[in-house]
């Protein structure tokens, strides 16, 4: 399979059709996804300012199916609003380990940086092992708490979205509220 630049698959493998689309938001240059196949596709952690995330599904003609966090940080969490406005009402998903910090500003740390953030419940409260279903893709939803209790990775045919497990070099931030660092290096283990 070849990737073209804007992140699109060019198919010709399991993954014919795929989408997966990367864009850094926000002053704190967030990874926010755009993944699926065919014209079915997730948002995955909509951070500040997530136009261009709206843009690229509106150019491509693709419906999105739901809004997955891997968890529920303000900077993964602070574009939902902006992009169900654009989009229209959208599920959104969480580990069950968060299920109550999209309304509470100080779990989700949005009042610590000044700007409280307060939304509706997850419509669906996500577990280790799920397996779920985007167009012609099952992925795999694995729990690795640490950076915070309800951590989540998603893991498809090689490739994982792992929020803020893992950053280029080390294992994330370990300074918030939430941490624990003998999770981490168990989720790391498994």
């Amino acid at each position: 399979m070849t990737s073209r630049r804007d992140g699109v698959s060019d198919g010709g493998s399991v993954m014919s059709e795929s989408i997966l689309k990367g864009f850094a938001l926000g002053p704190f240059a967030t990874n926010t996804y755009v993944v699926g196949s065919g014209t079915r596709c997730w948002g995955v952690d909509p951070s500040f300012g997530p136009a261009p995330v709206v843009a690229f599904v509106r150019e491509r003609g693709l419906t999105v199916d739901t809004i997955v966090l891997t968890h529920a940080h303000v900077y993964h969490i602070a574009g939902i609003a902006d992009v169900q406005k654009a989009l229209g009402p959208l599920p959104v998903w969480i580990h069950e380990a968060e299920a109550t910090w999209l309304g509470d500003p100080e779990r989700n740390l949005s009042a610590a940086f000044g700007m409280p953030v307060s939304l509706p419940d997850a419509t669906r409260l996500l577990r280790d092992g799920d397996a779920l279903t985007v167009g012609t893709q099952t992925w795999s939803v694995l729990h690795v708490p640490g950076h915070s209790p309800g951590s989540i990775a998603l893991a498809q045919g090689g490739v994982v979205i792992g929020g803020d497990a893992l950053f280029a070099g080390s294992i994330g931030r370990t300074d918030f509220p939430g941490f624990e660092f003998a999770s981490r290096l168990a989720a790391f283990r498994t």
